[in-house]
């Protein structure tokens, strides 16, 4: 058979690729950030994984979210996305849960042990719920911002949530956990450019939506595949 990750291993050798398949990550969140995340974890040799989401494939998903076809609308994200990861490594030990992480189930997912976990999440509170959590756990933590509103890939960044700036949802995030006694301590995926205002709709009697953001088709992929290999090079030894 041939080695599929032969490739990987020439880049970071055997030690990395050990690392990897040794390691196990939580991704919470599938849609446009999350599924790029995912796979990239998955191809670059993991080992173990759990992905969660609740949600199913909308329209809307297709100018940006790596599921989104004609095909698999109204269909399960997360049971669509642990069919493709398994599709890329049959060997993969993969947990997939088709519900949105909050509250008592989210603590007792997390206390299964993980060696990373990619927040993907676009909604608030149970961001921060996780954040919060995982934290207290003492789990590495990558965390992406929003990417609507922005169409600029060169302008993304990773660093520690302390030093983001010219992010509402990363200001939003840092008071909110501030309140909580959490300052630092783990990486943010974000962009400081400017949101058009015009690509924002507000909307009214949407449960935890206040607004409709514009995107494109790259953006979110963008910022998925970076929390990617925040995850992949901190697993591998690979210096950032």
């Amino acid at each position: 058979m041939d080695d599929w990750q032969s490739r990987s291993r020439l880049l970071i050798g055997s030690e990395g690729m050990e690392r990897l398949s040794k390691s196990n990550v939580l991704v919470a969140g599938l849609g446009g950030v999350g599924a790029y995340a995912a796979e990239m974890i998955c191809r670059a040799g993991i080992g173990k994984m759990t992905i969660a989401d609740g949600d199913i494939v909308h329209p809307t998903n297709r100018n940006r979210q790596l599921l989104g076809l004609t095909v698999n609308e109204g269909l399960s994200k997360a049971i669509l996305m642990g069919s493709r990861l398994k599709e890329i490594n049959p060997q993969l030990d993969l947990t997939v849960i088709g519900e949105f992480l909050k509250d008592k189930r989210m603590t007792e997912i997390l206390d299964s042990g993980f060696d990373y976990v990619v927040d993907a999440i676009d909604t608030l509170s149970p961001k921060v719920f996780l954040i919060r959590h995982s934290l207290f756990r003492k789990y590495p933590v990558v965390s992406s911002m929003g990417a609507g509103g922005k169409s600029d890939p060169e302008r993304i960044m990773s660093a520690d949530i302390s030093q983001t700036n010219n992010c509402s949802l990363a200001r939003m995030l840092r008071k909110r956990l501030h309140k909580l006694g959490v300052r630092e301590g783990f990486t943010a995926v974000y962009s400081p450019e400017p949101i058009n205002k015009s690509s924002v709709v507000a909307l009214e009697g949407e449960p935890n939506k206040a607004s409709t953001v514009g995107t494109i088709s790259y953006m979110p992929a963008a910022f998925g595949i970076i929390c990617a290999s925040v995850v992949i090079r901190d697993l591998a030894g690979i210096p950032r």
